[in-house]
């Protein structure tokens, strides 16, 4: 995809005909460098067509997907780190907040992410309006960009309303307890925490409590488990949504932790012992030996961010010292660096 840049400071601000808050006149930053607004999404499955398991990779299509991604989601770390500095204060603040604003809103002004072109885009998107709605929501209570917020929330508002009906009326039976919808509902509930929209809200807790409530009793998702060598991948994939959307619906009162019988500890608690035993229980499912141990991929820190929520939810001292070997952990569809949003040592 052809892209232009802009860094949002006092001057690009000015040519959007976005107002100059006075810190934003006083000192320089170091913004966020903008790509070019990604309106139309289009791209299929990156697996083979043949494939009932959805786990034999299609090169050329993975490629293209990720090719499409791409921009969203080097936009999306950019965002996360900036948002990050926010929190972490400095007399700066404001203005760093009002970068990230001015940045996100000139994506809400073009309408991104508004054309879905495939099924597919409508699967995957949902990561991306948490990744967006995750920065957002981490500056808001410091920029002075009322307008341009507005704007944010009234674009992220539409595109997450999108997506419930999407999940309700289009996902397939097998798709609607899967990761992606948890993925969705994480979107949704973010949104819905910023704009107040109750609906949201309780969409949120129905959508991963309908997930988690699929789990058998040893905790694995059976959506995941048949996703060949990807299996455990797909159960952490899932786990990420599932476990940050419940530690923010406990916040906000509407607790869903303890549903279908512990149900969120067992997924957690199948998918690290599984870890530990590289793989066994979800090869047991599968038939295959796990993508982590048989040459395709590793497992990152980022997969094991989730972890700060959880402990929020269930204090562990053991996994706290198992969470230490992916320390620092961070995930920019999660916001970034977990430790400001949870409260884990600093990272």
């Amino acid at each position: 995809m052809k892209t232009r840049t802009l860094t949002i400071c006092l001057a690009a601000a000015a040519s959007l005909g976005i107002p100059a808050a006075p810190a934003l006149a006083q000192t320089e930053a170091a913004c966020v460098t903008v790509p070019e607004p990604v309106v139309s999404l289009s791209y299929g499955s990156r697996y083979i067509d043949d494939d009932d398991s959805r786990s034999v990779v299609d090169e050329e299509s993975e490629q293209a997907v990720n090719d499409a991604l791409r921009p969203i989601d080097d936009f999306l770390r950019d965002l996360t780190s900036e948002a990050n500095a926010v929190l972490r204060g400095g007399d700066d603040r404001q203005e760093k907040a009002d970068c990230v604003v001015a940045a996100i809103a000139e994506w809400a002004e073009a309408d991104a992410l508004s054309d879905l072109g495939t099924f597919n885009a409508g699967l995957t998107v949902g990561a991306r309006y948490a990744g967006f709605a995750m920065a957002y929501r981490q500056v808001r209570p410091y920029s002075s960009l009322m307008a341009e917020g507005e704007a944010i929330e009234e674009w992220l508002s539409t595109r997450v309303r999108e997506q419930m009906t999407f999940w309700e009326e289009e996902a397939t039976p097998g798709a609607k307890t899967g990761n992606l919808r948890a993925w969705a509902a994480l979107a949704v509930n973010l949104v819905g925490d910023i704009t107040g929209d109750d609906d949201a809200l309780f969409w949120s807790a129905s959508s991963i409590t309908h997930v988690m409530c699929t789990a058998l009793d040893d905790g694995s998702l059976p959506q995941e488990m048949k996703r060949g060598n990807y299996a455990l991948h797909y159960q952490l994939h899932a786990i990420s949504p599932l476990v940050v959307t419940a530690a923010l619906l406990e916040e906000q009162g509407l607790s869903v932790k303890d549903n279908c019988g512990d149900a969120l500890q067992r997924i957690v608690i199948y998918a690290l012992n599984d870890i530990e035993n590289e793989g066994a229980a979800a090869m047991e499912y599968s038939g295959k030996e796990q993508s982590y141990w048989d040459g395709t991929e590793e497992l990152e820190s980022h997969e094991m961010a989730w972890l700060e929520a959880y402990l929020t939810l269930f204090p562990d001292p053991e996994i706290d010292a198992y969470a230490e070997q992916f320390r620092p952990l961070g995930n920019s569809k999660l916001g970034g660096s977990q430790s400001l949003l949870w409260g884990a040592p600093t990272n």
